[in-house]
């Protein structure tokens, strides 16, 4: 008896101090009321992205009053949180834990041995299909899901409606990033949603391309070993050139002596691209290749920066970088100080210029000192628009990027997909709308900003905290003059993902690719399209 009373007191001890964590009812009033306050001074909307999703992101946060203010435990609230953050559609914006905030619940996290991609062969309804799955599947399942095998129920649950349950939490600006990246982590059980969208084994409905539905049921696995692998590289007649270590891209050599062509595989913009950039041309002038045309598998990368830098040694040409501004408000004068704190102190561990920047970075700290305070005590919604963060060129130039000194001379072409964002989103942008390039496949993710401002939330007259919470204080501008989020470059030739070319989709493209080139002249991309 005695052990049941202090089971019981436990427990109660647990949900007391649970249900303290998330505050009070007015405390939680006083905090939705707070993010709106902030949110609407401080973030930059996207008008285009706001129209072409069709959505109003104030009302939708606004609607979402009720549910903050009821949430009463910790799991609650930092849910709530995140719904409200998700409704503004910006793949950037994350909620996260804290020291001393919300503390959620352990969960026994892992991944099942069947992974998924979509197949966009009708752009209005995409649908998701068995794209991998583990080697040793067997021996968690008696059936064995196809490579092609459609998604229809998860759990018992229609996918469409599972789709639109997770999407009010799960990051995104364009609609085909969402449905990319929710097809890919389907199967991961993590704390990216609630709980209770999961159970101890996944069940999945599938049906193939002939024949009867069935379903299987599966674990959750701390390792998977995929059988094709996350990452499809499939480039017939190039090998990969294994002196050419770097993390950004890799270098595909032609095994035919008369194919002019190298092949890059971008991973992303790491901290290594400029001296992979570099390293490249190095490697294509030793090897007399500097006049080769370049094919970029661009669908798996991720972010970064420096893509102007390598820009100026991929193409012949010049051309006008991404730009950006900064949203001004109530944190702008901490943000610049930030800034240059950071700045300062980076100066004083270094004896070379950086090489995150063309110059040592004085560009964006005398542009943020200069014209961005003025333009605050001018009393200016955003600041003037300037090439992106002033990492490349100054703010009072004209934005154009001229080849660097020793540079390819040949044409390009470049495959985009909806997977990745952020400084891919201005990579592509940079291709497309300079017309550097000729790109195929699908756009890409459609997401990047110029600044961001994460900002632990207390609650209001306490010091209380309970997450981290971030807004967009900043546009990037496309070289047409658009804003870059949740607005990506049209591609020039759109060949989407479909379950029957999935696994020969990178062997396809590139064979359209060197189709291209064949039969273009060799100077097209020294014109206008």
């Amino acid at each position: 008896m005695k052990k049941i009373l202090i089971l019981c007191f436990l427990f109660f001890l647990i949900n007391d101090i649970n249900a303290q964590n998330a505050g009070t009812k007015e405390d939680r009033e006083a905090l939705f009321n707070y993010i709106i306050e902030k949110t609407q001074i401080r973030e930059a909307w996207s008008p285009i992205k706001e129209e072409r999703l069709n959505f109003n992101p104030m009302a939708d946060m606004l609607a979402l009053k009720e549910e903050v203010i009821n949430a009463d435990t910790n799991e609650k609230l930092f849910y709530a949180l995140t719904k409200l953050s998700a409704a503004r559609r910006d793949r950037h914006l994350s909620v996260r834990e804290v020291q001393g905030g919300l503390k959620l619940p352990e969960i026994n996290q892992g991944t099942a041995p069947v992974r998924f991609d979509v197949d966009f062969s009708n752009k209005n309804a995409p649908f998701l299909f068995v794209a991998d799955f583990d080697r040793n599947i067997k021996d968690h399942s008696s059936k064995i899901p196809a490579i092609g095998d459609r998604l229809l129920r998860i759990n018992g649950e229609n996918i469409n409606a599972y789709l639109d349950r997770t999407k009010v939490y799960i990051r995104h600006s364009t609609n085909e990033n969402f449905i990319k990246n929710m097809a890919q982590r389907l199967t991961v059980k993590n704390r990216d949603l609630p709980p209770a969208f999961f159970k101890e084994k996944i069940t999945l409905t599938l049906k193939p391309k002939k024949g009867r539905e069935y379903s299987v049921t599966l674990p959750y696995l701390k390792e998977v070993d995929w059988k094709h692998g996350v990452f499809i590289k499939d480039y017939p007649g190039y090998e990969k050139e294994t002196s050419f270590n770097y993390e950004s891209f890799e270098l595909y050599k032609p095994r035919d002596p008369t194919n002019k062509t190298l092949v890059l595989w971008w991973y992303g913009f790491r901290g290594d691209l400029p001296e992979a950039s570099d390293g490249l041309v190095k490697w294509a002038e030793e090897n007399n290749a500097l006049n080769y045309d370049l094919i970029i598998d661009a669908i798996d990368a991720r972010g970064g920066s420096q893509g102007a830098y390598a820009l100026a040694r991929l193409s012949p040409k010049p051309f006008k970088t991404t730009g950006g501004n900064l949203k001004l408000s109530d944190i702008t004068y901490d943000f610049i100080a930030r800034y240059t704190d950071r700045y300062v102190k980076r100066q004083a561990q270094m004896d070379h210029d950086s090489r995150e920047t063309e110059d040592d970075g004085s560009y964006a700290i005398e542009w943020l000192n200069g014209p961005v305070l003025k333009g605050l005590a001018a009393g200016q919604a955003y600041s003037n628009n300037t090439p992106f963060k002033c990492a490349h060129l100054p703010y009072y130039s004209d934005w154009i990027m001229q080849p660097a000194e020793k540079h390819f001379t040949g044409r390009m072409v470049v495959m985009f997909g909806p997977r990745g964002g952020s400084h891919l989103t201005q990579f592509a942008a940079m291709i497309n709308d300079n017309n550097l390039g000729h790109t195929i496949g699908m756009q890409d993710g459609g997401y990047s900003n110029t600044w961001e401002w994460t900002e632990v939330l207390k609650f209001p007259g306490t010091d209380t905290p309970v997450a981290s919470f971030m807004w967009d204080i900043g546009h990037t501008i496309r070289p047409n003059g658009q804003i870059a989020e949740g607005n990506p470059s049209q591609i020039d030739e759109y060949i989407p993902v479909t379950r029957d070319n999935y696994l020969t989709y990178k062997r396809m493209l590139l064979d359209k690719a060197l189709k291209h080139l064949q039969s273009t002249p060799e100077n097209v991309n020294l014109m206008d399209k």
